[in-house]
C-alpha cells in the first residue's frame, strides 16, 4: 500500500501581521565600564573574608551566665499556689507594729503587777521561717515540713542547690513564680525561700494535701524534670530552623476545600 499523501506546507507565502502600535522598545543594556572588573569572591577556608553572620550559638558562655539560664521552669500551678499562700498567711511573722503592740501590752501588765506570759492563750507561736541560711540549716536538720522556693531569684546560684538538698533530705518542696509573693508573706520586698515547720491541729489536713501535691509534682518527678533542661527553651539554631519552615509553609498554596456533596433529589410523592 502506498502511504497517504500529505501536502507540504508552503514556506514564505504567509503575510506578516502588522506591528502593534506603541510597541515596547527593546531594552538596551547599559555599557559596562571596563575599569570595574568582576571579581567573584570565594568563601572557602582561608579565602575571602566571610560575610557577617550571627555566631552567638558558637560562643562558650561563662559559668555564671549558664547558671542564670537555669531558671526554675516547673512552677506550682495557680490553684495549688493559692491554697498554699492561704495557709501560709495564717502563720505570717509578726510585723514591727504588731510586735510593738504586744510588747506595750506586756509592759503594761508588768506595771500593773501581773505576770506577763507569752503563752497565755495556750498555743505555741508558730510562724513561717525565712532567710536563706536559717532555712538551709532547718532543711539539713530535717525540721521543715514544706519548703517554698522562688523561681525568679537573681542571681539564681543562691537557690539553685535547694531542690537537690531537699531531695537528699527527703523534705517536700515547691517552686512558686514570684519572690515578691514570698516577700509579702514575711513583710519584706522579696524573699528567696521560706518554710513552715509545724501547723496547728485545725490546719494539719490542709498541710497534708499540700505536702502530697509537692511530692507528686517535684520529689517523685525529679528525674523527669531533670531531663528537660531550660523548660522547653529552644536554641538559636532550632529557632532559625523553625522560622525557615514557617516561611516555606506560608509560601505554599493552601489546599482548596472540596465542595460539599450535593444531596440527592427527593423523590416525588406519588
Amino acid at each position: 500500500m502506498t502511504p497517504a499523501f500529505s501536502p507540504k506546507a508552503k514556506t514564505g507565502s504567509a503575510k506578516k501581521p502588522a506591528a502593534a502600535p506603541y510597541s515596547k522598545g527593546k531594552a538596551t543594556k547599559a555599557p559596562k565600564n571596563p575599569l570595574f572588573e568582576k571579581r567573584p569572591r570565594n568563601f572557602g577556608i582561608g579565602q575571602d573574608i566571610q560575610p557577617p553572620r550571627d555566631l552567638s550559638r558558637f560562643v562558650k558562655w561563662p559559668e555564671y551566665v549558664r547558671l542564670q539560664r537555669q531558671k526554675f521552669a516547673n512552677t506550682l500551678d495557680k490553684n495549688t499556689a493559692t491554697n498554699l499562700f492561704k495557709l501560709l498567711n495564717k502563720y505570717r511573722p509578726e510585723s514591727k507594729q504588731e510586735k510593738k503592740v504586744r510588747l506595750d501590752a506586756a509592759a503594761k501588765d508588768i506595771a500593773d503587777g501581773k505576770k506577763a506570759d507569752a503563752k497565755a492563750d495556750g498555743k505555741k507561736p508558730l510562724f513561717v521561717k525565712y532567710g536563706l541560711n536559717h532555712c538551709v540549716a532547718l532543711i539539713e536538720a530535717k525540721k521543715a515540713a514544706l519548703v517554698v522556693i522562688a523561681a525568679d531569684v537573681d542571681p539564681i546560684e543562691l537557690v539553685v542547690f535547694l531542690p537537690a538538698l531537699c531531695r537528699k533530705m527527703g523534705v517536700p518542696y515547691v517552686i512558686v513564680k514570684s519572690k515578691a509573693s514570698i516577700g509579702a508573706l514575711v513583710h519584706k520586698k522579696t524573699a528567696a525561700v521560706a518554710l513552715i515547720q509545724e501547723v496547728r491541729s485545725e490546719d494539719e489536713r490542709e498541710l497534708a494535701n499540700l505536702v502530697s501535691a509537692a511530692k507528686a509534682n517535684y520529689l517523685d518527678k525529679a528525674e523527669e524534670i531533670r531531663r528537660h533542661w531550660g523548660g522547653g527553651n529552644l536554641s538559636q539554631r532550632s529557632n532559625h530552623k523553625l522560622a525557615k519552615r514557617a516561611r516555606i509553609a506560608a509560601l505554599q498554596p493552601k489546599p482548596v476545600a472540596a465542595p460539599a456533596p450535593v444531596a440527592a433529589a427527593a423523590e416525588d410523592d406519588e
